[in-house]
């Protein structure tokens, strides 16, 4: 009563402390989070159009319902974020035009479909399509949401349907518009035609850019931050993350591995153990004695399910074949190390079985068969009774085997053939089917219950009858021990305290002699990290705003920890990344072509090849559809250029084939004129509607995209 009391008089107090708390969590909340200035329900924005997360979440699960669940939910999240866009763009880009896709257009679309057109169920009296029944179809589904799961299921299977269809009608419309903008007519045909027949007689001096050495020309890192700077849509890039870890694998020591080996070794031969409620020793049944296999298995839960399957010798592991297939029927090889495991096998049984059976069978299947066909009605009693009854009729004359299966076989692979299979070996068959047919004589024959109903067998023939054996095989998987598990802990949690500590990540680990492994250029949607595999908490981590550079944290892995360090942070927009050598050629040739030609002076070829100390090639009718020059290999660009060039002049500092030309014309000989250039002006057209299907990169990358899926998933 005394604690009450001392409650009520400070109620006043706990309210204020209480209301204080509140106040800093919210407060807190509205900075980490975004507050109130920031949208923390937006998975984004695409050109200017808000993602609700409630609306991106339906995405993921439509696509992740479109896969059966395969794959991760991080590959479902990207592949149904990079469709939206691809729907926006297309939809942003039909409206700047004045063009809208309309239920309309959907629905005409979806009613030319084959599946459509063609279903019975929406044919009319007279067979033809009737428009009325399939709305009827559709009114029904959308009834049928509102009273199951399944029925909500197939309504929104079917508006995704609806929504593919729209988005495949944009972007063909799109597709449409950029082809018939890029119209060809029949002119631009004729000078397609001139262009690629024109012929060259030709004499050149090629003086490639490594005439002038790299030594010769300085690029200053300046200079390639200018370059970047002025071709900003190639260098764009994700913001990025550089990691260093270092690997603690949980493995089981060789202690370990005596520990598990001891202990399989234990469950050989029976033996005494207090009983503390019989308050006495008991005898334990080992597994040499052990009557009942299947039950000792579940017993002492073998780490690999039981197979009492026989096999002849060389299905066996062949390291372990001669041990095993030479055992007496109860005795016992091990405890012995196979891969990840450790084994005990036990000899069974051993048969004479043929490698291989002909037989023929007729299928009879009862209500909850596997695959069985909906329209069977008859019950597991009334089958065995049908198939009995046929049995009977058969073993009496075999000869109506043949019709009986045509009639009434349900397999009608099989049936159509008088019930005949064609040989099939030892694991082909359901187990029931296979100890039938493999384990009795030929022309022995009877019913067999299988999960697709009663067979009624009969064997045909046999080969090549051998020794099998059928071994028991007790595993216990080679794990670490709770021991080794608590020592890899500590060693992980160790190292990353001593990082911790300003020791280098390098350093410490040589000290350690483990591995750093470095990993560059980690995007905030990636989900794998190197060899860790599969590791999104890793990368989450990585883009915290909290996290900084050199941050050292430790995280549980698969078999292990990663002690994960951040060696660097790149932020969004312009990078050089790993393209700085490939910026520096290209202003090398550039500073390289200067230098050539300003020493090809005068139009005299022979006089510029003895500056460079080259000679005056030449090559006869060139074309683009030949244009391959002596000395130099396929030249397109050039030829390209040349043919639109006069004859009987010389042209210098033509830049092509990494190198610089001077190229004299020597004769130009245009082809016969002809009276039709249509078949050029399609091949114009089909090249023109290649372009059209490249346009979505185009205008994707006009695009005004947010993406803020990294903070959500």
């Amino acid at each position: 009563m005394a604690i009450l009391g001392k409650i009520r008089e400070r109620s006043l107090f706990l309210i204020i402390v209480i209301a204080l708390a509140l106040f800093s969590f919210v407060i807190g909340d509205v900075f980490t989070r975004g507050g109130y200035g920031g949208n923390k329900n937006s998975v984004g924005e695409i050109n200017g159009e808000n993602i609700s997360r409630e609306e991106f979440a339906q995405l993921v699960e439509q696509q992740r319902a479109r896969t059966g669940n395969r794959g991760s939910q991080l590959q479902s999240v990207n592949t149904a974020w990079d469709n939206l866009i691809r729907e926006k763009v297309y939809k942003t880009q039909l409206e700047k035009s004045g063009i809208i896709v309309g239920e309309k257009d959907v629905w005409d679309e979806i009613v030319k479909q084959p599946f459509v057109q063609n279903n019975p169920q929406f044919k009319n009296e007279i067979g033809l399509f009737d428009e009325e029944k399939f709305k009827e179809y559709i009114a029904t589904l959308q009834d049928a949401a509102t009273e199951d799961e399944q029925g909500k299921a197939t309504w929104l299977g079917w508006l995704n349907y609806e929504k593919s269809i729209k988005s495949n009608l944009q972007i063909n419309t799109y597709n449409n518009l950029i082809t018939a903008g890029l119209g060809v007519t029949l002119k631009e045909g004729e000078r397609y035609y001139f262009d690629n027949n024109t012929k060259l007689d030709l004499e050149y001096v090629h003086v490639p850019y490594s005439y002038i050495a790299d030594s010769l020309v300085d690029i200053t890192d300046d200079e390639i931050k200018k370059y970047v700077k002025s071709h900003p849509d190639e260098y764009k890039t994700e913001a990025s993350r550089n990691i260093s870890f270092v690997k603690f694998d949980i493995k089981a020591t060789p202690e370990d591995e005596q520990v598990i080996k001891n202990n399989l070794g234990e469950l050989i031969n029976d033996r005494e153990e207090y009983s503390s409620a019989a308050k006495t020793n008991i005898k334990i049944t080992g597994f040499t004695n052990a009557d009942n296999t299947e039950e000792f298995f579940s017993e002492y839960s073998s780490d690999t399910p039981l197979d009492t399957k026989f096999y002849t010798k060389n299905k066996l592991n062949k390291v372990f074949a001669d041990s095993l297939f030479n055992l007496n029927v109860g005795e016992i090889y091990g405890p012995y190390k196979d891969g990840e495991y450790y084994k005990l096998s036990k000899l069974l049984a051993i048969k004479q079985l043929p490698d291989s059976v002909k037989a023929r069978h007729i299928l009879i299947p009862f209500v909850g068969a596997l695959r069985a066909d909906p329209s069977i009605t008859q019950t597991e009693t009334e089958a065995k009774k049908s198939v009995d009854s046929l049995l009977t009729v058969i073993k009496k004359d075999k000869s109506k085997f043949a019709d009986i299966a045509k009639s009434l076989s349900s397999d009608k692979g099989s049936g159509a053939k008088g019930g005949e299979l064609d040989w099939f070996t030892y694991d082909r068959m359901v187990p029931e089917f296979r100890d039938f047919t493999f384990e009795n004589n030929v022309g022995d024959i009877d019913v067999v219950k299988s999960d697709f109903g009663f067979h009624i067998i009969e064997i045909q023939n046999q080969k090549n009858k051998q020794k099998t054996v059928s071994i028991a095989t007790f595993s216990r998987k080679i794990e670490a021990s709770e021991e080794t598990e608590n020592y890899i802990f500590q060693k992980a949690e160790t190292f990353a305290s001593e990082l911790s500590n300003s020791k280098g990540i390098e350093e410490l680990a040589k000290e350690n002699e483990l591995t750093v492994q470095p990993v560059i250029d980690l995007k905030a949607m990636d989900e794998k990290v190197s060899t860790l595999g599969d590791q999104r908490q890793i990368i989450t981590w990585s883009f915290e705003k909290q996290t900084k550079e050199n941050d050292i944290k430790r995280f549980d892995i698969d078999k292990g920890y990663a002690v994960v360090k951040l060696t660097a942070k790149r932020k969004k927009g312009l990078s050089i990344g790993t393209s700085k050598f490939k910026i520096r050629n290209i202003l090398l040739n550039e500073k390289k072509l200067k230098k050539i030609k300003e020493k090809m002076k005068g139009d005299n070829l022979q006089e510029i090849a003895k500056v460079f100390n080259k000679n005056v090639n030449s090559s006869k009718a060139v074309s683009l559809g030949s244009p391959v020059l002596p000395n130099v290999g396929r030249s397109a660009d050039l030829v390209s250029i040349l043919t639109s060039l006069d004859e009987n002049k010389t042209y210098k500092g033509i830049e092509a084939q990494n190198g610089v030309f001077v190229v004299k014309i020597l004769k130009k000989e245009n082809p016969k004129t002809l009276e039709n250039y249509t078949s050029f002006t399609n091949t114009i057209s089909n090249t023109n509607k290649s372009k059209g299907l490249k346009a979505y990169e185009a205008i994707k990358k006009l695009a005004d995209i947010e993406d803020n899926r990294a903070s959500m998933y």
